[in-house]
């Protein structure tokens, strides 16, 4: 149910991590077929969210909360008041499952580079708790059932990844009525940082076209192409140097710059590289 925002010829070549070595010279086929599509696409503008759901443990044997939507309050959202839907891996989690350092992904999303400000969770029915073998239901109040806001104030930057982290307080969360009974009023913490950094530059002349790539020790982990204009985004990337390699069209002399640092939540830009 995870939508990347992607269409397939992206995510084959940008954004993506390739842990073995990918001979450049065969992707270039490929990539040439996909020239057309990067080059009008406006994903160089985008951020990449991810929205993953963690928990602060408590004395249940089970918390299951029912996660039916997510929205953000984003500049560029799909409304006129800014929101945004996202689509979202919807279902019952157990937060219990997810103590400890461990967390689930809800959403991935691509996002206009910009502020974002609120992140809205909507939850469902079907919640409960489980003490002594038992499982009880869970109430909660019908405005949450509408969204429930959280406060994210957070600035995307084009071709980085970030993760926020609904933070659930499971102990804090639960709150017994008496008679056996038992209400759901969510204390969620909201933890926003980013995962990954960006190269960009521009390439002149601009007719040369070339497939670009970004390696390190002989391992290819990002891939792109320049645009019309020259411009490129080597996008999800993660902190460290790169050697940038340019594959350059024929009748133009292939490229590689070195020791070119990427630092996490930042984008290296390289400024104008003119082929030979």
């Amino acid at each position: 149910m995870e939508d990347d925002g992607l269409n397939p010829h992206l995510q084959a070549l940008s954004n993506g991590l390739k842990k073995q070595t990918v001979p450049m010279k065969k992707l270039i086929g490929f990539l040439a077929l996909s020239l057309a599509i990067l080059s009008c696409s406006s994903d160089d503008q985008n951020a990449r969210l991810e929205i993953r759901l963690t928990d602060a443990p408590g004395d249940y044997e089970e918390v299951n909360v029912d996660i039916q939507g997510i929205e953000v309050h984003a500049e560029g959202g799909d409304a006129a008041n800014g929101w945004k839907s996202l689509n979202v891996n919807t279902g019952v989690y157990n937060l219990l499952k997810l103590s400890n350092g461990i967390d689930t992904l809800l959403s991935a999303t691509e996002l206009p580079a910009g502020k974002i400000s609120q992140i809205r969770l909507i939850l469902g029915n079907n919640n409960s708790i489980k003490i002594n073998n038992q499982v009880i239901d869970l109430t909660a109040p019908s405005a949450q059932h509408s969204g429930l806001k959280l406060n994210v104030h957070a600035d995307l930057v084009e071709g980085v990844t970030y993760k926020i982290l609904l933070d659930f307080d499971a102990a804090r969360s639960i709150v017994e009525t008496g008679s056996g009974k038992y209400n759901l009023k969510p204390v969620i913490r909201s933890l926003t940082e980013a995962t990954s950094g960006a190269i960009k530059g521009t390439v002149t002349p601009v007719e040369s076209a070339p497939a670009v790539f970004a390696i390190v020790a002989s391992d290819t982990v990002a891939t792109t192409f320049a645009d019309a204009s020259g411009k490129f985004l080597l996008r999800g990337i993660p902190a460290g140097t790169y050697t940038v390699s340019f594959d350059a069209k024929e009748g133009y002399t292939d490229f590689q710059q070195e020791s070119v640092a990427v630092t996490i939540g930042s984008v290296t830009d390289m400024g104008a590289i003119a082929l030979p």
